[in-house]
């Protein structure tokens, strides 16, 4: 029987584009028992939908198989390969660097749910206990860096970590970051620097209220607005911060192969 078309699903152009970075063994091997493809677009629908794995349609492979697939992948990084190759062709197609130069850095609080409260603390500015998602992208709104923590420690704290990860991921090209006033500090920039970053504080002029566009700023508020299109990373449903690291990454994967081979 023909399974169900699911808008999530990949065409032809795009799966056999993706294909390459998900072979952790042959796409037929003896021991596999369901289609590649169907294991790949039923992540895709959870990732879309944010659904219970329970509640995954019974035309896709079952749940469990699903689940522990997505795990590999998340452990092998397939979906962090795919990702920078992506951005890459984006870049060179708007006539851009292969790797950026500057970048902006922000984060955004999740709510905790039962599955991930263990991990939560609580975030006085939003008034809610979660899970802080640290990200950096690029001035097209790329993500280049990710990385979780309690919602209750403190933004600047980890941009060290971030500016080492995109240093990595760019070949040490990035010089210049753009934040917001919550990174200000000396030991903030110090951070940054020994990194090999030159961090830069936009702020917001004085007695604006309500939503502006602050210049560089509003790029990564955009990336934060595409992630909405994800109802899987509306909360933090996730046991694991890695889980939750890996959906974000399959969505921005999502994103550009959408933008690319549409």
């Amino acid at each position: 029987m023909t399974r169900r078309a699911y808008p999530s699903d990949l065409d032809d152009d795009t799966y056999h584009f993706v294909l390459p970075y998900l072979l952790l063994t042959p796409e037929h091997a003896a021991q596999r028992k369901h289609p590649l493809r169907d294991v790949l677009n039923a992540l895709f629908w959870m990732t879309r939908t944010g659904a219970q794995w329970d509640y995954l349609p019974h035309d896709f492979p079952p749940p469990e198989v699903v689940r522990q697939q997505a795990a590999r992948w998340f452990e092998a990084a397939c979906f962090e390969n795919m990702l920078h190759d992506l951005r890459i062709l984006s870049r060179v197609q708007q006539a851009r660097g292969a790797e950026p130069t500057a970048v902006i850095i922000d984060s955004r609080t999740l709510q905790s749910t039962p599955e991930s409260g263990a991990r939560a603390g609580y975030d006085g500015a939003k008034k809610r206990k979660g899970t802080k998602v640290h990200i950096v992208v690029d001035t097209l709104g790329h993500l280049l860096a990710l990385m979780t923590t309690p919602a209750n420690e403190q933004d600047r704290a980890q941009v060290h970590e971030l500016c080492v990860q995109v240093q990595e991921v760019t070949g040490v090209k990035v010089e210049v970051a753009f934040v917001d006033q919550g990174y200000t500090g000396q030991q903030t920039a110090l951070d940054a620097a020994n990194g090999g970053v030159e961090l830069l504080v936009v702020k917001r002029p004085e007695a604006s209220k309500g939503f502006i566009l602050v210049p560089r700023r509003w790029v990564v508020e955009r990336s934060f607005g595409w992630l909405s299109r994800f109802r899987r990373l509306g909360r933090d449903l996730e046991r694991l911060s890695s889980t939750l690291l890996g959906f974000h990454t399959v969505a921005f994967c999502l994103l550009l192969a959408n933008k690319l081979f549409a």
